[in-house]
């Protein structure tokens, strides 16, 4: 989660920045709630996390012994093009109270956060941003997208691909299920950019399930896809029921979906399509790309809608783009320019193709020049640098190389963020 405050010349800070102590966590995280808008979580979210809290990456302000700024990091891998993990940053629970804005906290917080991060040797740095105007001047760009939809289940069919008979979909109680769900989405995070690989722990959040959460619907549900009986997808989701006039009205919420194949994935959806009762489907958080999109009747009947999903930033130009694989050869020297993290900043050669790559300094001319911020949009393969390009957010310096590094840098599958953090 993350929140903001203005920017000014850090002396007029009441402190620096420090590491939180595990007895001042209560403090720290109501400081954070406050800044989101003060309403209180239930008991059993906000020991999720405590628990997942990494004392070692989490930071604060304190002024006359009340904290009034917060921030933190968790230990990611993020799946890059090609199927490698790369060590990332997730930048999380920033606050700035509204007494402390425009003192220079917030800038204060990234510095040592990101100074952080690049003596760890992580080459990204991630994050979600409630305000997606804050963290460009910090070197994020946008690079994932999400889909949500509301689909009129009345109006609109699902047309299910061959195979899709072969699974079966039976109900499990979600708890007693984690293990298997879990093993299966470890198992697809090598597949698509922007997949977090995460850290024993998380995956309790995958079934936390508060009043709040519900917002007057059931509980938690979830299904497996089992075929020939191994378990190939899974499913949670929540039911609505409500009733008008005409008769039932209900609502499908999906809160996650994972299938390892396409007839994996189609039998979970028409499962879901099928709820008895049931008027309208709602989805969020999803992949561009996924493949429901082109098995309905009706698309417009499904209202799609689109925002964007993580934010990235190299804290290593070199080691960020070894470690992810391109899609054509390419053969280009980028100028790069970072001036919140200067070690970045100077002209890279970058030569690499499907099986790796190799990116070092080099004294050339540059081909392309771009912002850090424009590296981290292009960075998952969901970005073009040609459309950067025509933004004038890339300048071309040799004639070819933004088609030539446009095209290497694409991928066939969407960077998806799964889940935020």
């Amino acid at each position: 989660m993350t929140t903001a405050t203005g920017t000014a010349p850090p002396s007029d800070l009441p402190h620096a920045p420090r590491a939180l102590r595990p007895e001042e966590w209560d403090g720290w995280y109501d400081n954070l709630l406050r800044a989101f808008g003060g309403l209180e979580e239930p008991v059993e979210e906000r020991q999720l996390w405590r628990d997942l809290t990494e004392f070692d990456r989490s930071i604060g302000v304190w002024d006359g012994g009340a904290c009034v700024a917060t921030s933190g990091a968790f230990s990611f891998g993020v799946t890059a093009p090609g199927g490698a993990t790369v060590a990332a940053a997730g930048i999380t629970m920033v606050g700035v109270a509204a007494t402390h804005r425009r003192r220079g906290v917030l800038r204060s917080m990234m510095r040592r956060l990101l100074d952080d991060s690049h003596a760890r040797q992580e080459p990204l740095s991630v994050l979600t941003a409630s305000e997606p105007e804050i963290y460009g001047r910090f070197g994020y760009g946008i690079a994932t997208r999400q889909l949500a939809a509301e689909i009129d289940l009345g109006r609109v069919r699902l047309s299910a691909p061959t195979g899709t008979d072969d699974v079966r979909v039976r109900y499990a109680d979600p708890r007693a299920a984690l293990d298997t769900c879990e093993a299966l989405y470890a198992r697809l995070v090598p597949a698509r950019p922007g997949m977090l690989a995460r850290r024993p722990g998380w995956e309790r959040l995958m079934v936390l399930d508060t009043e709040r959460a519900r917002d007057g619907g059931s509980a938690l549900q979830c299904v497996l896809a089992e075929r020939d009986g191994e378990t190939v997808g899974y499913a949670t989701f929540r039911t609505k029921a409500q009733w008008s006039p005409a008769g039932h009205d209900g609502t499908v919420t999906v809160r996650d979906l994972y299938g390892v194949d396409p007839a994996a994935r189609a039998a979970l959806w028409r499962f879901l399509f099928g709820i008895d009762l049931m008027s309208a489907l709602h989805v969020r958080g999803r992949p561009l790309d996924e493949d429901w999109q082109h098995q309905v009747s009706d698309l417009r009947r499904c209202r799609p809608q689109l925002r964007e999903g993580l934010y990235a930033r190299l804290v290593d130009v070199g080691a960020a783009l070894e470690a992810r694989a391109y899609q054509a050869p390419v053969d280009v020297v980028l100028a790069v320019e970072d001036a919140f993290c200067p070690w970045n900043t100077g002209r890279w050669r970058l030569t690499g193709d499907s099986k790796g790559a190799v990116c070092a300094r080099t004294p050339e001319r540059a081909d392309l020049s771009l912002s850090v911020r424009e590296l981290g949009s292009a960075y998952l393969g969901g970005v073009s640098l040609a459309a950067l390009a025509a933004a004038g957010r890339v300048r071309e310096e040799r004639q070819g190389a933004l088609a030539e590094a446009a095209v290497a840098f694409g991928w066939p599958v969407a960077p998806w963020l799964p889940h935020g953090f």
